[in-house]
């Protein structure tokens, strides 16, 4: 199956993922229900990723213009944490112990978000051709029909194509777990892996020192929405950090450790060690955004 999903994303974009995995209690019953029940059906992390990746690929080929979900079915990511213990276990572990924790792909939600991005973005003439009207309308009623639920005000996953922002590092330390998927001599991710509380104590430390020496620093935004956003979610959560395809590009990746150094640095009026955080950062992402260009 990993082979698969790796000559799946052959010639797409890097895309990378940031999921908050959740208890069961944290959802209403209904969807409680559902997420067991899909759980079930879904089978290993691989065939997950694999269904969702064919779906998008399904949706693109269409026909009738709908490039949407239609929410009939959502496919769940789950993950075992032990008992007592603050790390998350992966497939290869033993599955009998410890609780599960649900992340929901929401994908009506979140193919509806990034639409708007879309239509906000520099590509807006180009989306306008690539999506009618039509359907967008169509899928803001898809959008109006869950926001009617409970089980909306939490949207899960961000994701990010082309890199991984610097935010997202702060979250993460350099002895959290990780998980290193590889097929064939390829990395096909790296999943890292902190529980909620301690990525929310980073995020907070993170934004009180840069709000003090860099308050102009657009990551500074990007912290406080990233902060606001964890707060929503369950203390028992855990926080997945996905690099997708793009781990085989940048891994062994020591963002994280430089993330928190150049913060520090910064708080500390060490702007010689702030500027060498962020070239070892703009060394390793700076080709791959690039590559967002590249024809």
């Amino acid at each position: 199956m990993t082979g698969n999903l790796y000559r799946g994303q052959a010639g797409l974009p890097f895309s990378s993922s940031l999921r908050i995995y959740e208890p069961l209690e944290a959802f209403p019953p209904e969807q409680q229900r559902q997420l067991v029940a899909e759980g079930s059906k879904n089978g290993s992390r691989a065939a997950v990723e694999n269904a969702e990746l064919q779906a998008s690929l399904g949706r693109i080929t269409r026909s009738g213009g709908d490039p949407f979900p239609t929410g009939r079915t959502d496919l769940v990511r789950m993950t075992r944490v032990p008992s007592g213990r603050h790390a998350a276990v992966s497939e290869k572990e033993d599955n009998d112990a410890g609780r599960l924790l649900y992340c929901p792909s929401q994908l009506v939600i979140r193919a509806g978000l990034a639409a708007n991005a879309l239509m906000d973005g520099v590509h807006s003439p180009l989306a306008d051709l690539l999506i009618p009207v039509s359907q967008r309308d169509k899928h803001q009623a898809r959008i109006d029909r869950i926001n009617a639920g409970e089980a909306a005000k939490r949207v899960h996953t961000r994701a990010s194509t082309w890199g991984i922002p610097f935010s997202w590092f702060s979250l993460f330390n350099e002895s959290d777990r990780k998980d290193v998927v590889e097929s064939e001599g390829r990395i096909l991710t790296v999943r890292v892996w902190t529980p909620l509380t301690e990525a929310l104590d980073r995020a907070r430390f993170a934004v009180a020192h840069l709000a003090l020496a860099a308050p102009d620093l657009d990551m500074l935004d990007d912290l406080t929405q990233l902060t606001e956003w964890l707060e929503l979610f369950h203390v028992q959560s855990m926080v997945e950090l996905d690099y997708g395809a793009v781990a085989d590009k940048v891994y062994p990746d020591e963002s994280p450790m430089d993330v928190r150094l150049g913060i520090e640095c910064l708080a500390e009026g060490d702007m010689t060690g702030a500027a060498a955080a962020y070239r070892r950062l703009a060394s390793r992402w700076i080709p791959i955004r690039q590559l967002a260009r590249a024809s």
